[in-house]
C-alpha cells in the first residue's frame, strides 16, 4: 500500500495524517507540503506512478486527494482501470471491497445527476436570455460601420495593417471581418 499526503499550508503539522497512513499498514508516503489550486501535483503524479496492479492508494481523507467530486472520481476511475484500489481512511470508503465500490459508485452517480441539473439549468437560461433578445458572447471589436468603413478603405488601396491600426484590432480580425 502507497499513501498520499496533502497539507493546505507549508505549516500545518502531518503528524496527524502521518500517523494514520502508517497505522493503516502504508510502507510508501507521498506528502505535498502547500496548497495550490493547480492541478499538476508532482508527489501525487509519483505515487499515482509507484503503484501496481493490485496496490492500494490510501488517503487520510477524500479531500486531500481531490479538490472536486469529478476530479476525485476521475483519479479513482483511473486507478481501478490500472487494477489498483483505494481506500479514504475517514469516510472507510474501500474500493477493493464491493460495499466500498457500491458507495463510490453511488458518489460517481450523483456526480453526474449534478452536472446534468447544471446544464439543463444553463440551457433553459441561455434560451431565456435569447428570448428576452440577449445576445450571449463576446462584444465585437469592429461594429458593423466600422467593418462598411473599413471596407470601403480597403477598396480605396488601404493595406489591411493600416486597417488593423487604424481600428485598434488584429490583422486577423481585420481578414475575419472583411
Amino acid at each position: 500500500m502507497a499513501a498520499y499526503c496533502r497539507l493546505s499550508t507549508a505549516d500545518q503539522c502531518a503528524d496527524m495524517q502521518l500517523d494514520a497512513l502508517r497505522a493503516s499498514g502504508c510502507e510508501r508516503v507521498f506528502v505535498k507540503k502547500a496548497s495550490s489550486g493547480a492541478r499538476d501535483r508532482p508527489e501525487l503524479k509519483s505515487a499515482l506512478r509507484a503503484l501496481q496492479p493490485g496496490d492500494t492508494l490510501v488517503v487520510w481523507k477524500l479531500d486531500r486527494l481531490a479538490r472536486s467530486l469529478r476530479q476525485l472520481i476521475d483519479t479513482i476511475e483511473r486507478l481501478q482501470a490500472r487494477g489498483v484500489g483505494f481506500k479514504s481512511l475517514t469516510e472507510s470508503i474501500d474500493t477493493t471491497t464491493s460495499g466500498g465500490r457500491l458507495i463510490f459508485h453511488i458518489m460517481g452517480a450523483l456526480a453526474e445527476f449534478e452536472r446534468s441539473i447544471i446544464r439543463e439549468r444553463t440551457v433553459a437560461g441561455l434560451a431565456a436570455a435569447r428570448e428576452r433578445g440577449c445576445v450571449g458572447g463576446r462584444r465585437r471589436k469592429l461594429s458593423d460601420s466600422d467593418v462598411l468603413s473599413a471596407r470601403a478603405a480597403r477598396a480605396a488601396g488601404a493595406s489591411i495593417p493600416d486597417l488593423a491600426s487604424r481600428y485598434g484590432v488584429g490583422v486577423s480580425t481585420i481578414y475575419r471581418r472583411l
